[in-house]
Order: structure tokens, then C-alpha cells, then sequence
């Protein structure tokens, strides 16, 4: 007989297996859903914490009374300065050029050589050029003749018509001889004035001759250093206008000039007879005064800028022409300006600003700024004289803010109740 098969029990109708398989979802699905609500309850709790310790630190700081260090602006009307790169240059320079053409045939200095005004400079050999005035003087001696055979002839012929002309008178002598006598001494007048016309044109090419054989002597137009030689004992020069050769480059460099461009905002202070000081990178040590000279009286369009020279004395030669210098000028002020340490800017999305201290309390005020000098800045407006500003600003500094001043033992001494 065989075995009957054990079944679990039923319950209502179901298996127990399965009422257990549910029950036991149910309690994992319960106890997932208390962890999660635990989990939540305890992120909110620590967000709340962590909310009401921030709004305590921002309270702290909004409460908080930070120390600060002050110090008052003034008003100056003292010259500004202004330092602008420049170019040394000679006060004076020249090129040389041959007027005779010919070769070289001395040579009395070489580059460096200081010379003065007059001195030769070299000697050219133009034989071509001394025949031809040797001609024209020839030329100029037969035209002298021709005048005084003119001459001659036309008192001839004056004497002539004198005469002729009294016998026409008696009846000795007829009507056309005596026109022919007449005429004949008007003809010998004009054959003089041709006469001395050619004799002033022979003169006036003697005269162009001898000027160019004196340019076979070259000299010096003034005072100066050879700056550059061109031509050396035997070289071929020639006189042209727009290819002569060119012989020497002379400077005159006892004084210097030196070209600045002057910035429109310092035009107006800046007038002719100024001083200047003239520094030299390579010079380290010493400091050349020099004087505002000339300007160009306009300015450049592109540049808002003014062509300005500065002369510097020279004399004992320790400049050279083409030196690169700094020049610093002294500018008159147009009106009063107030100058604050660039330590007491606040620059932000609202532009330059400076925090003033305004009995314990922080007053920001917008700037116009003048120039900026690194170190220290220039204020058109913004800034009253008696103002006292704060220096190295806090970063959350703002209007209104209380501050106490710091005193010199680095404590600080509250300027305002809370």
C-alpha cells in the first residue's frame, strides 16, 4: 500500500508557505521604509545644524567689529612729475657733400676728429675745373676790349653826327648823309650796351669759376666732431645736385637736444625755460639737468602727444648723440589734487572706489582718478582733504560697516558702540 504524500498545511484555503513568503516582505518592505524615514530625519537634523551654525558664524561676523589702520589725505599743489623716454641728437648736424669734381688730394681728418668752423677738411684736385676759369678770365679780358672798341666807336660816331649834322644845316652836306651819320651813332650806342652786357655775363662766369675751384677747399661750416668719413686720399667726387658725393658727417654736440612726446594731460603745465633732469641708464650715478627749449605747438592726432626738445649742456662731452635717456619733468599743477596710497583702493565691478572712516563707520566713495603713480594715486574728485581712508580695505568691507582704528601696540580701540 503505498505511502500517502504529507501536504502543508492549509490555512483558509491557502498554503502556509505562502502566507510566511508574504509576511516576511511586508517586514522587510516596513523595516527598508523605517530605515529610510530615519535616514531622512536625521540629513534634515544635520542640515538644520549645519544652517543654524552658519547663520550664527554670519551673525558673528555681521556683529563683528574688525580693525583697521587709517590714514588721512591731504591736498598738494606741488609740480608732478613725469618721466618720458628720449633720444639724445646733435644740436646741429650736417652731410658734406663735393661741390668740384675731381679726386681727393688731402686728407686732414678722420672720424672723431673735432674741428672748428673754417677748418679744412680736405683738399680736391679739379684741374678741369681750374682750366676753365682760366678760359673764362681769358674770355672776360677780350670782352673788356670789345667794350672799349665799343666805346670808341660810338664817341666816333657821336663826333661824326656833330658835325654832319651843322654842315646840313649850312647846305654843306646833305639831308641823307646826315641820316646816315645819325643812325650810324645810335647803331655804335647799342654795339656798347651789347658790349658791356657780354662783358657782365663774362664777369658773372668768372665769378661762378672761382667760387667752385674755393670749393676744392672743403671746411668745416661750424663747430663739431666727424662723425663719419666718405672718402679717403685719391677718391673720385663728384659735384651734383641730386647725386654729388658725399664727403663727411659733422655733429655739434657741446650741446644736445633731446625730442620727448608730452602727453595732453601734462601740456598745459609743462612751459618753455622749465628744467629737466636727464638720466642715463648707463649712468647710473649722475644726473644731467637739461631745459625744455622748444615744442611743436600742436599735437599729434594719433597720439594726443606734443613734440617737445630739452637742451642739455654738453661741454665736457660725456654724451653722445643717439644716446637713449629718461627725462623727468616737473608739470605745474592747474589746480590742487589729493594723493592717496594705492594700498587704500578698492577696485571692484563698480570701478575704483576707497573705504573712508567716518566715526566708526565705513563711507565708500567712488574715485576719479588723475594719474597713478604705482605708490600712490592722484585724485581729481571723490575725496575731501580731511578725509582719512582705510588702508588694505577688508574684503567684505561695505557702506555702512562698523570698524574700530587699530592704535600703534596692534590693539584696537572701538570707535562704535554695537
Amino acid at each position: 500500500m503505498r505511502d500517502e504524500v504529507r501536504r502543508p498545511e492549509q490555512k483558509d484555503g491557502k498554503p502556509a508557505v505562502s502566507v510566511n513568503l508574504k509576511r516576511n516582505v511586508r517586514l522587510v518592505g516596513f523595516g527598508a521604509l523605517v530605515l529610510v524615514a530615519g535616514l531622512l530625519a536625521f540629513g534634515t537634523w544635520g542640515h538644520a545644524q549645519r544652517h543654524l551654525a552658519a547663520l550664527d558664524t554670519l551673525r558673528q561676523q555681521e556683529d563683528e567689529v574688525p580693525a583697521v589702520r587709517i590714514q588721512r589725505v591731504g591736498s598738494t599743489d606741488a609740480p608732478r612729475t613725469l618721466d618720458l623716454p628720449g633720444s639724445m641728437e646733435a644740436f646741429d648736424w650736417a652731410t658734406v657733400y663735393a661741390r668740384a669734381t675731381g679726386y681727393i688730394a688731402t686728407r686732414n681728418v678722420d672720424i672723431g676728429s673735432r674741428v672748428h668752423a673754417g677748418d679744412t677738411l680736405a683738399i680736391i684736385a679739379a684741374p678741369d675745373l681750374d682750366q676753365q676759369l682760366n678760359q673764362a678770365r681769358a674770355q672776360l679780358a677780350q670782352l673788356q676790349a670789345a667794350v672799349i672798341q665799343a666805346q670808341s666807336n660810338m664817341q666816333l660816331a657821336q663826333v661824326t653826327n656833330q658835325r654832319t649834322q651843322v654842315l646840313v644845316g649850312q647846305g654843306w652836306q646833305t639831308k641823307q648823309q646826315g641820316d646816315v651819320d645819325r643812325l650810324t651813332y645810335q647803331a655804335q650806342i647799342a654795339a656798347l650796351q651789347v658790349a658791356q652786357a657780354n662783358e657782365k655775363a663774362g664777369e658773372a662766369q668768372v665769378s661762378r669759376l672761382e667760387e667752385l675751384t674755393g670749393f676744392e677747399k672743403v671746411v668745416a661750416p661750424f663747430d663739431g666732431v666727424i662723425t663719419q668719413r666718405h672718402i679717403d686720399v685719391g677718391s673720385l667726387v663728384t659735384a651734383d645736385v641730386s647725386s654729388g658725393t658725399p664727403l663727411f658727417d659733422i655733429a655739434h654736440s657741446s650741446v644736445l637736444r633731446i625730442q620727448i612726446w608730452v602727453p595732453q594731460d601734462a601740456v598745459f603745465g609743462l612751459k618753455d625755460g622749465a628744467t629737466a633732469e636727464v638720466r642715463v641708464p648707463e649712468i647710473a650715478d649722475r644726473v644731467f639737468h637739461g631745459t625744455v627749449a622748444r615744442n611743436a605747438n600742436a599735437l599729434q592726432a594719433g597720439t594726443r602727444s606734443r613734440l617737445t626738445e630739452v637742451d642739455v649742456d654738453n661741454a665736457d662731452g660725456t654724451l653722445f648723440p643717439g644716446l637713449y635717456c629718461t627725462v623727468r619733468l616737473f608739470i605745474e599743477r592747474l589746480q590742487p589734487v589729493i594723493s592717496i596710497p594705492s594700498q587704500a583702493v578698492i577696485f571692484n565691478k563698480n570701478g575704483l572706489s576707497a573705504a573712508v572712516y567716518e566715526d566708526g563707520r565705513v563711507k565708500i566713495k567712488p574715485l576719479d582718478v588723475l594719474a597713478d603713480n604705482g605708490a600712490e594715486l592722484e585724485v581729481r574728485a571723490g575725496l575731501s582733504p580731511d578725509d582719512e581712508v582705510i588702508l588694505s580695505p577688508p574684503v567684505n568691507i561695505r557702506d555702512g560697516m562698523r570698524v574700530s582704528v587699530a592704535n600703534g601696540n596692534g590693539s584696537s580701540q572701538q570707535a562704535a558702540s554695537r
